[in-house]
């Protein structure tokens, strides 16, 4: 159960570094690219912050992240200087790629039929938990 300074801060957090990561993806001629925070979490001692990035169209989205937790210290430092006055320190950040998106855009194509089990009895091997 996240306390309510915890949610503060997680949206704070989420606010100032969205607009960072979108500056710096137009600024490096990612134009066409979207990139959101879909979530932050915040550790109860406000340590760590686990950032949860999700990038639109996702063909090149590891290497975007692996691009940002590459400049995690100069995104660190930008958000520092944003949130001065609200934090007296700078959660250390940790990013992680969110794939919700993928994830109900493959429960839509199952229930509007494109991957119908029904029709296509190999596809129930792929689903089996093992």
């Amino acid at each position: 159960m996240e306390t309510q300074r915890q949610k503060k801060i997680g949206g704070v957090i989420q606010k100032d570094i969205a607009d960072v990561l979108q500056r710096a993806a137009i600024d490096g001629g990612l134009k066409g690219t979207l990139i959101s925070i879909s979530k932050v979490i915040v550790t109860t001692d406000l340590s760590i912050a686990k950032v949860y990035v999700s990038i639109f169209p996702n063909k090149g989205a590891n290497e975007l992240l692996e691009g940002i937790k590459s400049n995690q210290p100069l995104i660190k430092h930008e958000l520092a200087q944003r949130t001065k006055n609200q934090l007296r320190r700078m959660p250390e950040l940790l990013f992680f790629l969110d794939d919700s998106l993928e994830y109900i855009d493959g429960i839509e194509k199952s229930l509007k039929g494109v991957d119908n089990p029904i029709s296509n009895p190999d596809l129930l091997e792929k689903r089996k938990k093992s």
